[in-house]
């Protein structure tokens, strides 16, 4: 294998130097540079990263940690993280916290003791002594589509967001159904703790007053975010005495359960309940009837938090950041809609205005 003394030889230069250009830390002349590059390429040198980190105090890796594995709407955000890590020459190192805070801890430790440069996670329920970690370490750290508050005070640890939108777009699920009649629509609501949780219910709520509906506590259950779960709540609202006639799911997991839940009791969708969830997914339109959803910009959330953590890499000081970005209201036929040309079933935007950037934490 070529070494960075051969890599000097061929260009001319000194070992520093390639040093230099390999690890950018001092300002190299523009032919030098180019001297350096030609000769790696040449002699397919293959820089050795334990050493550059040595010498950077980087190792170009990213610690992500989501529930990838147990939560499938991850996947795509795993793929958006990948491609944009890549692009930058940064490595992953994955570890699934299971949505449980303790071992959500023990994951962030493990991954810094690793030596990554960043953390990017999708906070638990319960993130007190994640953020306490992550804070006494200094360690650098985007929260992913869940929002975590910390407190105010002058050692708060404060961290960079990125999440979607989830009130509006509930809000506008709720409103379609009511639209179409629906004076009983049920909640299949997520994991209580979570921000997305609340949002969403919070959606829920103003959906219903919009259309001028009252609240009814009954219909309203939690799936805590998993499949299992969907199907119990969903069964629950079933059993009433009077069960409602439409039901909103708050992600893809309990969309499945309730699916099944209908199934087992011999129901169809839209004819005996009219359904439409949060999260759309790959085969949502191959199910009879095609779902209605909300969908996600999954891929798009993973890449704007491996940029937010690399800007705070490159300015450690500057101010926080917390990044929304806009869903996509996909009308298919769960809802009890009939079949619509391809021109009508274009995805429409839920939120028309450009992903925000505020300073500090979201409310």
């Amino acid at each position: 294998m070529a070494t960075m003394a051969d890599v000097a030889r061929s260009a001319g230069v000194s070992v520093a130097t390639v040093s230099h250009v390999l690890n950018d830390t001092r300002p190299v002349l523009p032919h030098t540079r180019q001297a350096v590059l030609d000769a790696i390429e040449e002699l397919g040198y293959t820089p050795n990263t334990l050493a550059r980190s040595l010498v950077t105090s980087r190792t170009r890796s990213i610690g992500l940690a989501v529930s990838a594995i147990s939560n499938p709407y991850f996947t795509e955000i795993l793929q958006g993280v990948e491609a944009a890590a890549l692009e930058h020459g940064y490595s992953l190192l994955i570890a699934d916290p299971h949505d449980d805070p303790g071992h959500e801890r023990k994951v962030a430790q493990l991954l810094h003791e690793r030596r990554v440069d960043g953390m990017i996670v999708a906070p638990s329920a319960d993130p007190r002594e994640l953020v306490a970690y992550l804070g006494r370490h200094r360690v650098p750290a985007v929260f992913l589509d869940r929002l975590v508050d910390t407190p105010d005070g002058d050692h708060a640890p404060r961290f960079d967001q990125v999440c979607a939108e989830s009130a509006e777009p509930t809000t506008r699920l709720v409103t379609h159904l009511a639209g179409l009649g629906h004076g009983r629509i049920g909640l299949v609501a997520g994991l209580p703790g979570l921000s997305t949780t609340r949002e969403r219910i919070t959606g829920y709520r103003h959906g219903l007053a919009a259309a001028g509906l009252p609240y009814d506590e009954r219909l309203l259950v939690h799936g805590d975010s998993e499949a299992a779960g969907g199907e119990r709540a969903t069964a629950t609202l079933l059993s009433l005495a009077v069960p409602p006639t439409a039901l909103v799911t708050a992600n893809n997991a309990m969309t499945i359960g309730a699916l099944r839940a209908l199934r087992d009791r011999g129901l169809s969708v839209p004819d005996d309940l009219a359904l439409c969830c949060f999260d759309d997914f790959a085969w949502a339109d191959l199910f009879s009837p095609r779902l209605t959803a909300v969908a996600q910009p999954s891929r798009e959330l993973g890449a704007r938090a491996v940029r937010l953590l690399l800007d705070r890499l490159a300015a450690p000081e500057r101010p926080v950041r917390s990044v929304r970005l806009p869903c996509v209201f996909v009308h298919r036929t769960s809802c009890g809609c009939p079949e619509r040309s391809d021109r009508c079933e274009e995805a429409e935007h839920v939120e028309q205005a450009p992903a925000k950037a505020q300073e500090g934490n979201l409310p």
